[in-house]
């Protein structure tokens, strides 16, 4: 069973995951997206060794300590290889064209990827609609999770008006990948609070729109 604290960081409140094996200590972060001091000391606090971090999608506010914490902690960093125009373009991510991020060196991952992490199976799932590249990362067993970056969100889903995004692709992407998990599944979304695969699928507007 993992420990999972979540930080609510920078000007959009996302939500940036330290999550951890209580036997080993070993953890991940998943959208590390602004305030690398609070990130750091939360890490330093519970005294997680800290093995990975990966990245939903490639907006500013998911990605933009990314890097630093990367070198910082020595580890390697994973995001959709369908996200590859997102990360290297500040204009696509939104975090400003004269400072603005840029993300090139990071391990590639598509639909279908198992990643072993903290002991346990980590399954990639291709998710677009919020951006052309957003994953989902899903993680079986006796308490299954799911972190959904901006695709669901409790009783609701992510926006898709901006670049790579698509109405058609998001629905379908919730609909075909997610709310075939099993309904327990606790679901850590990007922004606002945590939810189930139960709750959405009896609750999420996207049940009832063509």
């Amino acid at each position: 069973m993992f420990n999972i604290r979540s930080l609510t960081v920078g000007i959009v409140a996302t939500n940036c995951y330290l999550v951890w094996n209580k036997a080993t200590g070993e953890g991940v972060l998943i959208d590390p997206g602004d305030e690398a001091e609070r990130i750091c000391s939360a890490i330093a606090e519970e005294r997680v060794k800290l093995k990975a971090i990966l990245l939903t999608h490639g907006h500013f506010d998911h990605i933009l300590v990314a890097e630093e914490l990367k070198e910082k902690y020595e580890v390697p960093l994973y995001a959709s290889k369908d996200e590859k125009e997102m990360l290297e373009n500040p204009r696509w991510n939104l975090s400003g064209m004269d400072e603005g991020v840029t993300i090139t060196e990071y391990i590639p991952v598509q639909d279908g990827d198992k990643l072993e992490l903290l002991g346990k199976e980590w399954q990639v799932i291709s998710t677009p609609g919020h951006t052309k590249g957003s994953v989902c990362y899903f993680v079986p067993g006796e308490i299954p999770y799911l972190f959904s970056g901006d695709t669901l969100f409790y009783e609701s889903y992510g926006r898709t008006d901006l670049y790579g995004g698509s109405e058609a692709e998001i629905k379908k992407s919730i609909k075909e990948k997610l709310f075939c998990l099993p309904d327990e599944t606790l679901v850590y979304p990007g922004h606002e609070e945590a939810s189930t695969i139960a709750n959405e699928k009896q609750y999420n507007p996207v049940n009832f729109m063509r």
